[in-house]
């Protein structure tokens, strides 16, 4: 008899998440995003770069589970999963060429232009080149990639605004937007 009822537990659970419940998926949500935020930040990253890898990974675990490409046998087999694939996730940005680029271009303040001190015009010629660089390849993007960023930095649009006019969920439409950020920075950075 308690056998039937862990089978009965295991299968409310992918019942639960398969019909979008969001109580069981804000539940998985939060009790698992502390342990991938610091897993993230012991190994070189920032707390945007563990949001986006979680949101990546648990739109990745919901997904399988609906699909029944994965079929967990209780809460603790998804939590080990969307470890699993959070982490393989952001082992594959660390191994990523486009990530090496962006630290080394961060460190060099690439696309952030502080006023700190005035140290004379050649800041500011520096800080024009950046500016150009990075306007260019922001005409290099993809349509898509360039509506998108457009609402959200020029037109201060919500993401929750944008999503609903791109007809796409506010998670769908976050990791659209990291992507497409992942993408300018990857061709200004070939500017260089």
């Amino acid at each position: 008899m308690r056998e039937a009822y862990k089978i009965d537990n295991k299968l409310q659970v992918v019942v639960a998440i398969k019909e979008n419940d969001s109580l069981t998926l804000k539940s998985i949500y939060t009790q698992n995003y502390p342990k991938i935020e610091a897993l993230v930040l012991k190994n070189s990253g920032t707390k945007e770069h563990a949001k986006d890898i979680y949101q990546e990974a648990f739109l990745a675990v919901w997904q399988n589970i609906k699909q029944d490409k994965f079929i967990p046998k209780n809460e603790s087999s998804i939590n080990g999963y969307l470890f699993t694939i959070a982490k393989n996730k952001w082992m594959d940005v660390l191994r990523s060429q486009g990530y090496k680029k962006t630290i080394v271009a961060s460190q060099l303040q690439y696309f952030e232009v502080k006023d700190e001190e005035n140290n004379g015009i050649d800041d500011d010629i520096l800080k024009d080149e950046r500016l150009q660089d990075v306007m260019l390849a922001f005409k290099n993007l993809g349509e898509a990639c360039k509506s998108l960023l457009s609402k959200f930095y020029f037109e201060k649009k919500s993401m929750n605004l944008i999503a609903q006019e791109l007809a796409l969920d506010s998670a769908s439409t976050r990791n659209k937007k990291y992507r497409c950020m992942q993408k300018l920075k990857a061709i200004a950075l070939k500017k260089n």
